[in-house]
């Protein structure tokens, strides 16, 4: 089984940081992918979340530790 982690982040800026920060931190060997989310209902960029999909494929990655990492830069880790 492939385990995916999803971290929510704020804005594009901190998405493309935490992307680069996973590799350096967590040795993920993959770079994860960047995802805009625009929240329901709304037309305007600036309301945009971005996502951060980290692939898993070993299952060596502590959720609690990414959650964290992501409160770092005001996001979250999504629940499974």
């Amino acid at each position: 089984m492939n385990a995916r982690h999803v971290l929510v982040l704020p804005d594009r800026d901190a998405a493309e940081e935490v992307a680069r920060e996973l590799m350096d931190r967590f040795g993920v060997p993959e770079e994860p992918q960047l995802v805009r989310d625009a929240l329901a209902g709304e037309d305007d960029a600036e309301d945009a979340q971005w996502l951060v999909v980290v692939e898993d494929p070993r299952e060596r990655l502590d959720a609690s530790a990414l959650d964290e990492f992501a409160g770092e830069y005001e996001g979250w880790l999504e629940a499974p």
